[in-house]
């Protein structure tokens, strides 16, 4: 029945009728924070571009992650800045490398707590791209896909023995999260979680994380091996193939503006979803904020809700240490 006999009003009246009948709960479970990791002790450098970030020392970093615990958030995402850099990214397959001192340092001191490591080259690499650069038959610099794969697989392998829970391929080449199950597997690392950047788009909004992560490309972009930002249906297909091949959970990146692609995935694949709330969707309201345009807290919640109700699981956000204490 219309109005005026149905209201819609009515239950929108007080704040304790609208938490009665809310369709869509944000919670500090959903949340995860990246970090980024470098050499050092006791250095917390801020990140220019993405106010309220910084790159942390080991040391440094063992205690933010105590404060994101305490605060309720239950896993944090590692990226790692290298002493050096080379043309195979040789720094990322270390057992000694970054990002594996990190979780080590980490478990030791918050065993409770849910470490997921990026697996990627770029950081790593001295012509910042995410895998084996070599000549293609055009005769064009690219990222050779085959190659690349065993660098991956070895990465992840040495984050899972320092202790990490779960790995996060996060450079979209081809058949990358077959070969690091069988990597896992094969070294006795068969508990370690995948969750594959499965239909990650080649974004505009990435911008300040290359300065976060000290990992632009020195030639060309990564089109060729990122997805084109129209394709819907070709990202489904990724979703598939990484779900065949062994991922444990499915990602999307970045969050808004394919939140399309976040709701088609949640209605097709029965298994936990993540979305990436990336670099430049955060410093976009950080700055707006700063000018008084927008209110940084209300704007965020309502966009990680948002995330949240389109099907993501779990969301990866700078907002993850602010947002746990809102949510409180």
């Amino acid at each position: 029945m219309g109005f005026p006999t149905t209201r819609m009003r009515r239950l929108r009246r007080t704040e304790t009728l609208r938490r009665m009948v809310r369709e869509t709960r944000l919670t500090v479970d959903n949340l995860v924070m990246p970090l980024f990791v470098r050499p050092g002790t006791n250095e917390q450098r801020p990140i220019t571009s993405m106010p309220g970030q910084y790159q942390w020392s080991v040391d440094r970093l063992v205690e933010e992650v105590k404060t994101l615990e305490g605060l309720g958030v239950p896993a944090v995402l590692l990226f790692g800045i290298p002493d050096a850099k080379d043309e195979f990214g040789s720094a990322a397959y270390r057992p000694d490398a970054i990002v594996c001192r990190a979780v080590e340092a980490i478990k030791s001191n918050c065993p409770d707590i849910c470490v997921i490591t990026d697996v990627c080259l770029c950081e790593y690499t001295s012509h910042g791209h995410c895998g084996v650069v070599r000549e293609n038959r055009d005769g064009v610099a690219d990222v050779e896909n085959d190659a690349t794969l065993e660098l991956l697989a070895k990465e992840a392998c040495c984050h899972a023995a320092a202790g990490a829970d779960m790995v996060a391929p996060s450079d979209m080449m081809d058949g990358r999260v077959g070969a690091i199950r069988q990597a896992l597997d094969g070294n006795g690392h068969e508990e370690a979680a995948i969750m594959a950047y499965s239909a990650k788009f080649a974004s505009a909004f990435y911008g300040p994380f290359r300065e976060a992560a000290e990992s632009a490309p020195q030639f060309g972009d990564r089109r060729s091996y990122q997805m084109d930002p129209p394709n819907q249906r070709e990202a489904l297909r990724e979703m598939a193939l990484d779900l065949e091949e062994g991922a444990d959970i499915l990602m999307v990146k970045p969050a808004l503006p394919y939140l399309d692609i976040l709701q088609a995935a949640s209605e097709r694949f029965d298994v936990p979803l993540a979305a990436y709330h990336v670099s430049g969707e955060f410093a976009m309201v950080k700055a707006a904020a700063a000018q008084g345009w927008l209110d940084e807290r209300r704007t965020a919640l309502e966009i990680l809700t948002a995330i949240r109700r389109a099907g993501a699981r779990l969301i990866m956000t700078y907002w993850a240490k602010d947002a746990a204490g809102w949510l409180a």
